[in-house]
């Protein structure tokens, strides 16, 4: 069976800093998190380490230290044919707004990067982003997400805490 390899969103690094494993009460949770970044179990997508970046906390300096194993620069020419192809999809999918088109085509916005990247490389995407249950082309959605949109393209989307039991983390 093949080793399974995770894709990151920056939500499942800045909820749970911000909630449930700050760095001063949940020490291990991110000593194990860095491993299996440094180790290349967790990929990280460049835009995601720069939305991270942009904070002025903790968790910036931690991301700052952390050594990435497999860093995934979205301007890799396979991810972009697949990038355009996922933009291409919100566009023609009538159970979509052209807001949301034009939210997901803003050059900081990761979601159709990472989908495009899970993509070519395999992974399974890590978000804390939820379906729209109710999408539909009777009430368009101005707002595309990372779960409907990867299921399209045949890509896997987990929460974190599967992520921390495939990986054995323990707290």
């Amino acid at each position: 069976m093949e080793k399974e390899l995770f894709l990151i969103d920056a939500n499942s690094l800045i909820t749970p800093y911000l909630t449930f494993y700050p760095f001063d009460l949940a020490e291990t949770f991110w000593y194990q998190m860095e491993l299996h970044i440094q180790n290349g179990d967790i990929a990280i997508l460049d835009l995601v380490k720069s939305e991270v970046l942009k904070g002025k906390d903790s968790l910036k300096e931690w991301m700052e230290n952390v050594e990435v194993g497999h860093l995934i620069d979205h301007r890799d020419p396979a991810i972009i044919v697949k990038y355009r192809e996922v933009l291409r999809h919100i566009q023609d999918n009538p159970a979509y707004k052209p807001a949301a088109l034009m939210e997901w085509s803003r050059e900081d916005v990761a979601d159709p990067w990472l989908i495009a990247s899970a993509v070519v490389g395999n992974y399974t995407i890590i978000s804390f982003e939820i379906a729209n249950k109710g999408l539909n082309t009777h009430n368009p959605s101005k707002n595309a997400k990372i779960p409907d949109v990867a299921k399209v393209f045949n890509v896997e989307v987990q929460n974190l805490y599967y992520m921390m039991r495939v990986l054995r983390f323990s707290l």
